[in-house]
């Protein structure tokens, strides 16, 4: 059984939290330079110019910051819609949003304009859905129009008084929220910083606020080697692209053994580097008749990380490709 640890502290002054398993580095969270809007802000926002051809949308936030809705469908220059913040904006750009605002905790999702209660997919055991499902009826008022809940999967394991007590937060949050009468560009609602997001997202396990212990793996992921055995694997992110190079003094077999032992660590190294976008593997030589079964050693390794990744696949050079979103802010800017 794998042993997790939780170690809260603070990176150059900003809050920052990582995930140990086993003593390795899991994950990693660490609050950007600056003050700008985190992910899960929610503002409300005015309309401000559709982009033909992208069927998007400019929209206007408060402090003179611009967003982006990628779907302006059924919307008009001035009108005024309720936002969350989806993403880190690049550099130059305007910040990404979304019209479909979440109000997310620990154990619960309030969900506008999706009525209904349901327990996460990932939560099989009918008796345990049913005692959610029956906790989460009991606790929300009977009137709730288009407002509904997702009990997350890590209520299965969690005292019904802490579930009760997440559903009333959370609810409380979304209405604060919702029954906003102001008008213009406003910030309504923070987005979580690292420690935070760590609390809402990562399993429970002890915690400990000792940042040096975190200190030596960051050091690791500075450089674009990864040792795997006998393998070495280069990670280097371009403008355009990140490249994946592997190497082995192995031939033959040993060419599918060191593509596998790097498809075990690739999720990890991506996650840790926050890396996304375009990747491209440069493959150690292998038989063509042993692509499909690295295909779904690839697919596997990925089923499980957090960020959302498409397999492409093959080039007519022979490389790998795939994309990955950019839900994370590149680990040398945090650093």
């Amino acid at each position: 059984m794998s042993t997790d640890q939780i170690v809260l502290g603070l990176h150059d002054g900003r809050p920052a939290a990582a995930w140990l398993r086993d003593g390795r580095l899991h994950d990693l969270l660490i609050d950007p330079k600056g003050d700008g809007p985190r992910p899960g802000a929610v503002y409300r926002a005015v309309c401000d110019r559709p982009v033909k051809g992208q069927g998007g949308m400019f929209v206007k936030l408060p402090d003179g910051l611009s967003g982006w809705h990628r779907n302006a469908k059924g919307l008009k220059p001035g009108q005024e819609i309720l936002v969350q913040v989806s993403g880190h904006a690049e550099p130059g750009k305007a910040v990404p949003v979304t019209d479909r605002v979440l109000f997310k905790s620990q154990l619960c999702i309030v969900t506008p304009d999706a009525p209904g209660v349901n327990v996460a997919r990932s939560v099989k055991d009918e008796d345990t859905r049913e005692r959610l499902l029956e906790i989460a009826h009991d606790r929300l008022p009977e009137t709730r129009g288009r407002i509904g809940l997702i009990l997350r999967s890590a209520a299965a394991l969690a005292d019904p008084d802490d579930i009760e007590a997440d559903i009333d937060e959370t609810w409380a949050v979304a209405q604060s929220v919702l029954q906003d009468r102001g008008s213009g560009p406003e910030h309504l609602l923070d987005g979580p910083d690292a420690q935070m997001q760590a609390w809402r997202e990562w399993p429970k396990a002890p915690v400990v606020e000792d940042w040096g212990i975190v200190l030596d793996h960051l050091d690791a992921l500075r450089s674009p080697r990864v040792t795997l055995g006998p393998v070495t694997v280069w990670i280097e992110p371009t403008r355009a692209l990140v490249a994946v190079d592997v190497n082995t003094p192995e031939t033959g077999a040993g060419g599918l053994r060191a593509n596998l032992a790097m498809v075990k660590e690739l999720p990890r190294q991506l996650r840790l580097r926050g890396l996304g976008g375009q990747i491209v593997l440069d493959l150690a030589p292998m038989p063509k008749k042993d692509r499909r079964g690295f295909e779904a050693a690839l697919r596997a390794a990925f089923r499980d990380d957090p960020v959302e990744t498409s397999l492409i696949g093959w080039t007519p050079l022979g490389h790998f490709e795939l994309t990955r979103r950019r839900e994370r802010i590149p680990l040398e800017e945090l650093l």
